[in-house]
């Protein structure tokens, strides 16, 4: 069985996020980038499913400029075989991957797809959906669980009353959650041996893909400072201030 994964290269989860001054975007100036999270984990699902002999190879691609290759050594350190940059240095957008992911589906025929419920730098939680939709094939998102049955997935989907058991026939899309595993780290030889790996370059243009954005960014603002909490008296007071402010 062949396991695609696609990855996103996203302003790094522990760095504070900058508004540019004209607000037109977020600030990536001199900051840390690094692998999306919810990529992570379905690279770490992807190799154990290689260690575990229920994958023959596994492949990363990422979409984006040349540091993105960074992000897909990362991959190929945790254990993926090969890698696929499709170069651009323009905003993809989610419908846009989906159709590049389509048509590298299309060359590479993988039996499965596992790639992060969102990138958490748009959070849209689209392109997984919108693959499965231009391929038509089964999808499960929102992974908590996986084991493979013969030709099929048995997938527990987190929703909101609890865990939703699903069974999907390959080939298929699963989305992954934050609690379908933990990431491992990459070790010193494996990210050596990484930089051997091959990493083929294309670019949207090779998969005949249009990226021109259909939507603009019209402002980005920080949210708005906390306010002070108050204390009240007793549950009386609290209600008829509730009533007050407007919130019930």
């Amino acid at each position: 069985m062949k396991v695609l994964v696609p990855v996103k290269r996203v302003l790094d989860y522990n760095v504070k996020v900058r508004v540019k001054s004209d607000q037109s975007g977020v600030d990536l100036a001199n900051v840390k980038m690094s692998m999306n999270p919810f990529d992570e984990i379905s690279v770490e699902q992807a190799v154990r499913m290689q260690e575990a002999g229920e994958a023959t190879e596994t492949i990363v691609v990422s979409i984006g400029p040349d540091k993105a290759q960074e992000t897909i050594r990362t991959a190929l350190a945790m254990g993926i075989d090969r890698g696929i940059h499709v170069k651009t240095d323009a905003e993809v957008e989610p419908l846009a991957v989906a159709k590049i992911l389509k048509a590298i589906v299309e060359g590479e025929s993988p039996d499965l797809v596992i790639l992060g419920k969102q990138a958490i730098d748009d959070d849209s939680n689209q392109t997984g959906q919108m693959l499965g939709a231009l391929l038509d094939w089964p999808q499960a998102t929102f992974a908590n669980t996986m084991v493979k049955d013969g030709d099929s997935l048995t997938v527990g989907r987190e929703v909101d009353g609890g865990i939703q058991t699903v069974k999907v026939s390959l080939p298929a899309i699963v989305t992954t959650d934050l609690r379908l595993n933990e990431p491992r780290y990459a070790s010193l030889p494996n990210i050596m041996k990484a930089k051997r790996k091959t990493i083929e370059a294309k670019t949207p243009e090779d998969y005949d893909v249009d990226i021109t954005p259909r939507l603009t960014t019209v402002k980005v603002a920080e949210p708005a400072g906390r306010t002070a909490g108050v204390k009240v008296a007793d549950a009386a007071e609290l209600v008829a201030k509730l009533k007050d402010e407007g919130v019930i």
